[in-house]
């Protein structure tokens, strides 16, 4: 969508929203796609929501004259970190969520970047985030939630959701891989590593993300009512409980890994076992065939003719006595 707004020096600029909506008490979502000098809501409307792309055309200079400074500056940054604060009477929610675009790694978690005031949601990011999609199709149906406490349960839950799936994913293949590494051993080291570099990923943002949602909940950084403060208790639960579960995978990896680490130390230390009985054998071996092979008189039985059966048979005798010896 693109959408014209006045610029600050007096001049039209276009603006590349995602999508923009003013939502109304009963769900209903009226597309935003005139010029607007604002962010505010029409009359009447429960709030106005405005989605962008970070990298959108002129979302930065829109940003910088509609929103507050501090509040823009953080909507436009390009790294974030899962936060909740309450900054110039409004409330900056940064979220992740587990990266659904085709050709990504789930692990790869996505940002989202929420400004909230009151009748105002600003929701930014740079790649897409499925959980605020459902949200915008549910906007163009006609359902979309009726107040920002009931938009702001929806987008944790629907990120929390998707997380929980990912995550029993990994639970299913770090089961599966600690089934395998009893026979296969080193043989999954590959696979071992990429599990773990999973897992890694997922723990960096949902940690915070569950401080986050923890402060959120609270009922400290925006007046929710009862239900809603139920509904976000039983989100940050199971966020805690998901980041329970990556931190069991993290331990349990860690278990296969030194399984790995022990199996392939005794294969190394059986085939140095191995390497060094076959040179103690030949080392003697090499010596009498290296004493009787020197350019020089007086080397005994050289005019016999049984001379070279009666050594390649000495040379059989000591490497059996000596393979009997060493085993």
């Amino acid at each position: 969508m693109t959408v014209q707004t006045s610029g600050g020096a007096g001049t039209a600029s276009r603006v590349a929203m995602v999508c923009a909506f003013d939502i109304w008490p009963d769900g209903r979502a009226d597309p935003i796609d005139a010029a607007w000098p604002s962010a505010a809501k029409q009359d009447g409307a429960a709030y106005r929501w405005l989605h962008f792309d970070v990298a959108g055309q002129g979302i930065a200079g829109w940003a910088r004259h509609l929103l507050r400074a501090l509040a823009a500056a953080t909507l436009l940054q390009c790294v974030t970190r899962p936060r909740c604060d309450v900054l110039e009477g409004g409330l900056i929610l940064n979220l992740r969520g587990v990266n659904l675009n085709a050709g990504a790694n789930a692990e790869d978690m996505v940002s989202l970047r929420l400004w909230i005031s009151a009748g105002l949601i600003v929701s930014a990011r740079l790649r897409k985030v499925w959980a605020i999609d459902a949200i915008r199709q549910e906007a163009e149906a006609g359902t979309a939630p009726q107040t920002l406490e009931h938009f702001l349960t929806a987008v944790t839950h629907g990120l929390t959701k998707r997380l929980e799936k990912a995550s029993l994913h990994l639970v299913e293949e770090t089961d599966a891989l600690e089934e395998r590494a009893i026979d296969a051993g080193p043989a999954l080291s590959g696979e071992l590593a990429g599990l773990r570099q999973s897992v890694i990923k997922l723990r960096r943002f949902v940690r915070p993300q569950s401080e986050a949602l923890a402060d959120l909940a609270g009922g400290t950084v925006w007046p929710f009512e009862k239900q809603h403060v139920a509904l976000l208790e039983d989100t940050k639960n199971r966020v805690l409980r998901t980041l329970e579960e990556l931190d069991a995978m993290a331990d349990r990896l860690s278990a296969i890994q030194d399984h790995v680490e022990v199996v392939q130390a005794a294969a190394l230390g059986r085939n140095g076992y191995l390497l060094s009985v076959a040179a103690a054998i030949f080392l003697p071996l090499g010596f009498l065939t290296g004493l009787l092979g020197i350019n020089v008189g007086g080397i005994p039985v050289t005019e016999s003719p049984y001379a070279f059966a009666l050594v390649a048979l000495a040379s059989v005798l000591i490497g059996v006595l000596l393979f009997l010896v060493f085993r």
